[in-house]
């Protein structure tokens, strides 16, 4: 058994009593640096262990509000959009909320819990410099289809607390017209962009429901890199007068 005192235990004795507090508080702080982004870790929305989300954003200080994107895992963990799906929003000026919920539990608690962390994000936008009114939803996979019912579930239903979302970005959410959520496609959504591959007509049918709805509704067919595609969804936002 390696016997060996923590390098931390060690000095916190022999420092002065304002440093060694600061070290500690330090180590206590559920936040990464990178050179790119900071991540605020594992901050709780809800009453359930999986009721955490991160705050991904730029490292430099904000001078002014900014755009919020609520960003939903498919399968696996939220740790696994970090690079993918955040990183590019936050190099965009994009403040993320990087949300875990209770993906093995059924329908509709994924949907409540997504529906919670929305709220969450909302309330605290001024302490994160955000926009309340410029908060986008992405979502990828499974994902995708909690980020259009996010967006498209009235209070009627009774899932949960409704807030208002600008705009989705759908990427290859499962969707089946018998989906939850073709029952809540309606005119006054918010613009919805659905991205999925090139043999699939699953969001070809969501985006012709939407658009005969009278939506704005978008599909890119994804035939290469997802790294190509950024340009794309920038400027599809930039059109509708979201982020910079």
């Amino acid at each position: 058994m390696d016997r060996s005192p923590n390098l931390l235990t060690y000095l916190l004795p022999r420092m002065s009593p304002v440093l060694s507090k600061v070290l500690t508080l330090l180590s206590l702080a559920p936040l990464a640096f990178c050179a790119d982004y900071q991540i605020e870790a594992n901050i709780r929305y809800g009453p359930y262990p999986e009721n955490v989300l991160d705050i991904v954003q730029s490292p430099a200080p904000a001078l002014k509000n900014r755009p919020g994107v609520i960003v939903i895992h498919g399968d696996g963990a939220k740790e696994r959009t970090i690079e993918q799906f955040c990183v590019p929003l936050v190099q965009h000026d994009f403040v993320v909320a990087n949300v875990e919920y209770r993906s093995s539990e059924p329908a509709p608690t994924p949907v409540s819990d997504v529906m919670a962390a929305a709220q969450w994000f909302h309330n605290h936008a001024a302490r994160f410099k955000v926009d309340p009114n410029q908060i986008l939803v992405l979502g990828e996979a499974s994902g995708g289809t909690l980020a259009l019912m996010l967006a498209m579930t009235p209070a009627s239903a009774g899932l949960g607390p409704v807030t208002r979302i600008v705009a989705v970005i759908n990427f290859y959410g499962v969707d089946q017209l018998e989906q939850p959520y073709a029952a809540y496609i309606r005119r006054g959504l918010p613009p919805i962009l659905s991205i999925h591959g090139d043999a699939d007509d699953q969001s070809v049918r969501l985006t012709k429901a939407l658009k005969e709805a009278g939506d704005d509704a978008e599909l890119i067919t994804v035939p290469g890199e997802m790294s190509k595609l950024w340009p794309q969804i920038f400027k599809w936002l930039k059109k509708r007068k979201i982020g910079s």
